[in-house]
């Protein structure tokens, strides 16, 4: 079905606080829209309003036809206790819930309840749409393609993170929405499976709007981008992709700043001018009273007309000054200015694997021979499931190895951002977090630093686990800050971080000196971040290249 989505004068905001509003925007078939902006500018609450999961404060969505159907796919792929794979894909694909529609419509037919034959036939209609009919054969096709080796029937909860990416892709892949909302849809996917991704967002038909933080999957997928810029509380809508966003949304910036510079200096000057007018004036009346004779009619009356001159012109430049078109100056953003403390050098030696072997059911890795120097800066890449973090893992000894050894140098301080964002997950409130990592700083201390990172006080006393999944990784970056590493372990660090914050990582970590071990598989960051040795997993086997 050919559909479009139609949103006017939008406003969403959280408490008290303005996210956006006025936003337009027509998402029309073959549209695929980026929503960039800071972590909190509101971008994920866009996506659900315009799934109709959430109620805007004012303006509306209006899907055309009206029976059009809308997909959401949010950030974190929920993992319901007791759903199985493949019930897992019928949900995220809609099938479900038009299943159960389609149910009932069928018992209301067979008891003959007035309007059945109608409701019956939409219900059929939408499952037909959604593709109930085969869903069952696709989903193993599909499965197969991505190299989601496993039962369908098995438990979502038993999935290893990269399958559970596998399966969060495949249930994209499977959907058959008029309109397609993404949010985050990059995240935790390997390079294989963010091509298999690109492929599919440029080659629908339908509207499609996403968020993300991937720069490359933005250049190589969208056809505009709106900014939701949350410092000067506007809405940003720029044609063409990504690179011409970046090109516009520089020169915009450029002439705004211009704009209120030459506004600032204009002003500036006819206050000074006015100023100087009125000492002149005041001067004048001052010298009149005290030099003018009482018979000195001529001389009383020209410094009184120079007087009222001066008063004219005053008044002149007064006008001026009221006439001018104010130009707001440009408000500044939040800015992360990150640095990773460094504890005082390891030895030589930082970390070594000698014919490490772990096994995990039908998975095992190695053996593995490693060994990491002092100030290495090593990259880890590979597909998701081919063992990378269970490798991180028994090289920081949080595994023990079944054949083998593993072990850290002497005075080796480690620093971790591990993919699950596993310290920041729990109930334990924030700054509680923050007081066991780092002892030796008070609460104070602990709340400054947070704030730096974006992280005021509404968020310092909430269960870590409460936070969103950028806020969590912002709170792991402060951390690294708070406490010295000479160490540094980051397991795809950019997940979830919004561009300015993924700019600022990169910038620090050019002038980290320690040892460095990093997975990721954001392209920019592979290109931009200075590596000296390049490992590689694959099916549990780990190479130098």
């Amino acid at each position: 079905m050919s559909a479009t989505l139609v949103v006017k004068d939008l406003s969403a905001g959280h408490g008290d606080r303005t996210l956006f509003s006025g936003l337009d925007l027509v998402v029309a078939p073959g549209d695929v829209i980026g929503v960039v902006g800071a972590n909190g500018a509101g971008k994920s609450t866009l996506l659900r309003l315009l799934a109709g999961l959430d109620s805007p404060e004012t303006g509306m969505v209006r899907r055309t036809p009206v029976s059009a159907t809308v997909g959401y796919l949010p950030q974190e792929s929920e993992r319901r206790p007791g759903e199985t794979v493949r019930d897992f894909l019928d949900r995220r694909t809609g099938v479900a819930a038009a299943q159960a529609a389609l149910d009932a419509a069928t018992e209301a037919l067979g008891a003959e309840a007035p309007g059945a034959d109608d409701a019956y036939a939409d219900a059929f209609d939408r499952w037909l749409a959604l593709g109930g009919a085969d869903l069952a054969e696709r989903a193993e096709t599909v499965a197969d393609d991505l190299g989601l080796s496993i039962d369908l029937d098995a438990p979502m909860t038993g999935l290893s993170g990269g399958q559970a990416a596998r399966a969060a892709l495949a249930s994209l892949l499977l959907s058959r929405y008029d309109v397609v909302l993404l949010d985050e849809p990059t995240n935790d996917l390997d390079l294989a499976g963010l091509d298999r991704l690109e492929r599919f967002v440029t080659g629908l038909r339908t509207g499609t709007v996403l968020v993300s933080h991937d720069r490359e999957f933005l250049a190589r997928t969208v056809t505009a981008v709106v900014e939701l810029d949350y410092a000067q509380q506007q809405i940003n809508t720029y044609g063409g992709g990504y690179a011409a966003y970046l090109e516009e949304r520089e020169v915009a910036r450029r002439h705004a700043r211009e704009a209120f510079d030459e506004y600032a200096d204009t002003r500036a000057a006819l206050v000074e001018r006015g100023r100087a007018q009125r000492a002149w004036m005041e001067k004048g009346v001052k010298n009149a009273r005290r030099k003018a004779p009482d018979n000195d009619k001529v001389g009383r009356k020209f410094r009184s007309e120079a007087t009222e001159k001066q008063a004219s012109k005053a008044r002149q430049t007064e006008r001026l000054i009221e006439r001018l078109d104010v130009v707001e100056e440009p408000r500044k953003e939040w800015e992360l200015r990150m640095t990773i403390a460094t504890a005082p050098r390891a030895g030589a030696v930082v970390a070594t694997l000698r014919g490490a072997v772990v096994r995990r059911g039908d998975f095992t890795l190695g053996p593995v021979d490693l060994q990491l120097d002092w100030a290495d800066r090593a990259v880890l890449t590979g597909a998701n499931g081919s063992g990378k973090s269970t490798l991180l893992g028994v090289l920081l000894g949080k595994i023990s190895p079944d054949e083998g050894s593993a072990a850290l140098g002497p005075g080796v301080v480690v620093g971790e951002i591990d993919q699950a964002r596993g310290l920041f997950a729990g109930e334990t409130t924030v700054v509680d977090v923050f007081g066991a990592a780092v002892p030796e700083q008070n609460p104070g201390e602990i709340r400054t630093l947070l704030a730096k990172f974006g992280l005021k006080a509404a968020h310092v006393h909430r269960a870590a686990g409460s936070l969103s999944p950028g806020e969590r990784t912002r709170a792991g970056l402060a951390l690294l800050q708070a406490r010295g590493v000479n160490l540094l372990v980051l397991d795809e660090p950019t997940n979830h971080l919004d561009l300015p914050a993924i700019e600022q990582l990169e910038s620090a970590l050019a002038t980290y000196p320690g040892t460095l071990l990093l997975v990721t598989h954001d392209r920019r960051m592979l290109e931009t971040v200075e590596t000296n040795r390049r490992f590689h997993a694959d099916a549990g086997k780990v190479t130098e290249l």
